[in-house]
C-alpha cells in the first residue's frame, strides 16, 4: 500500500539552557516508515523522546536534521503556510483531550471544520455523523465539564477526524483513563482504522495498548529507535534489553535468579522453563509426553499471551519423578519445543 510517513536520518537537538551545558539529543539519527492502513505503536519509558517523535510528524515542532516524509512530501523544510495544509490530513489526539471548555460537544468537533472554512451546513452534517459514530450523539450541547473522561475523548477522537485526515496521531491518548474506559477507546480507534482506513500512529508508554491494536511497534530508548517490527515478533522475540523489559510488563519471561530462588523453596521437583511461540507449537502433545512419562508438572511461573490471535509465552514447570523419567520426558519435549532448565 506504500509509505504515509517516512523519517529519515531525523534528529532534533534543543539548546542548551544554562551556560557551560551540553545540548539536549531528543531525537537522535532516526529512521521509521508507517504504511497506509497500520496501526503503529512507537513506545517508551518517559523521556525516550517518543512525545518529540509525534510532533515533528505533523511539525508542531521543527527537526534539526532528516527528512520527514508525509505522502511523498518532505514537510522538514515546508513554509507555515504549506504546513497548514498539511496539518488537515493528520488527525491528533491528546492524554488530557485539550477541549475548549466554553464550547460545546458539538462545537469542540466543528472547531477544525470552521477553521478549514467549510459551510456551516457542511459543518452540521459532519458533526452530526461523528458524533454518531462515537456514540455521543445524546451529548451534541452538553459540555466538557459534564463529561466523564473516556466521553472527553471520545469528542477528542471525533475533532480529530472532522476534517477526514488520513492520518491520527495518538499521544499517551489512554493514559488518564481507567482500564475500562482505555479498552472502549482502544475499540473506537480499532473502528476508526478499520472503517474509514486511517492509519494511526500511537505514542504510549503502556505495552497493554500496543498489544491490543498496533500492528507493528517501534521502541524507543534515549532519543533512538532501538527495536521495530511487527507486535508480534518483538514482544515474542525482544532482543534489546529495553524492548524485553516492556513485555516483561505484559508476559512473564524466563525467572529471574532471585524468582528462581524462590520457586526453589515452594516447589519441590525439577525446574524448567517451556517456550511457545505462534500456533508452531501443540502445548497439549508437550503436556501429553509428561503424563505418559509418569511425570507430574505443575505450572509455576510464566503465562502464554495472544496478539492478533496468535499465541507466545513461557510457561516455567516443577517437574516431579524419578531422574530417569524426567530426562526420557524432556528429551521427546525437546523435539517440540525449547526447553531451559533452571541450574
Amino acid at each position: 500500500m506504500g509509505n504515509v510517513v517516512e523519517l529519515r536520518d531525523v534528529s532534533k537537538v534543543y539548546p542548551a539552557t544554562a551556560k557551560g551545558a551540553a545540548p539536549v539529543v531528543a531525537i537522535d539519527s532516526v529512521d521509521l516508515e508507517v504504511e497506509a492502513g497500520d496501526v503503529y505503536g512507537i513506545i517508551g519509558y518517559s523521556g525516550a523522546g517518543k512525545s518529540t517523535l509525534v510532533r515533528l510528524i505533523n511539525a508542531l515542532e521543527r527537526s534539526t536534521s532528516g527528512s520527514i516524509v508525509v505522502h511523498g512530501q518532505d514537510i522538514a523544510g515546508l513554509p507555515e503556510r504549506s504546513l497548514r495544509r498539511v496539518r488537515l490530513g493528520i488527525g491528533m489526539i491528546f492524554q488530557q483531550f485539550n477541549l475548549f471548555n466554553s464550547r460545546t460537544v458539538a462545537g469542540n468537533i466543528a472547531y477544525p471544520l470552521e477553521v478549514a472554512g467549510r459551510s456551516k451546513e457542511e459543518r452540521r452534517a459532519r458533526v452530526d455523523e461523528l458524533l454518531a459514530f462515537v456514540g455521543l450523539a445524546d451529548k451534541a450541547s452538553a459540555y466538557p465539564d459534564q463529561l466523564s473522561g473516556g466521553q472527553k475523548q471520545r469528542v477528542g477522537i471525533a475533532r480529530a477526524l472532522a476534517t477526514s485526515p488520513d492520518i491520527l496521531l495518538a499521544d499517551e491518548a489512554t493514559s488518564a483513563l481507567d482500564p475500562e474506559t482505555t479498552h472502549e477507546v482502544l475499540d473506537l480507534l480499532q473502528r476508526v482504522n478499520r472503517e474509514f482506513g486511517v492509519t494511526i500512529i500511537v505514542i504510549t508508554h503502556e505495552m497493554d495498548v500496543i498489544q491490543t491494536i498496533a500492528t507493528k511497534v517501534a521502541v524507543m530508548d534515549r532519543g533512538r529507535v532501538i527495536e521495530r517490527g511487527d507486535v508480534f515478533d518483538v514482544f515474542s522475540n525482544p532482543r534489546t534489553p529495553a524492548a524485553a523489559r516492556f513485555v516483561g510488563t505484559v508476559v512473564k519471561g524466563v525467572p529471574s535468579p532471585a524468582e528462581l530462588a524462590v520457586l526453589r523453596e515452594r516447589h519441590p521437583g525439577r525446574i524448567v522453563t517451556l517456550s511457545f511461540r505462534d500456533a508452531e507449537v501443540d502445548q497439549a502433545a508437550v503436556f501429553a509426553e509428561f503424563t505418559r512419562a509418569g511425570v507430574g508438572f505443575q505450572v509455576v511461573y510464566g503465562g502464554i499471551n495472544e496478539i492478533q490471535g496468535r499465541p507466545f509465552g513461557h510457561l516455567t514447570l516443577a517437574l516431579t519423578a524419578d531422574a530417569a523419567s524426567v530426562d526420557a520426558a524432556l528429551a521427546r519435549v525437546r523435539t517440540l519445543t525449547t526447553v531451559t532448565e533452571a541450574r
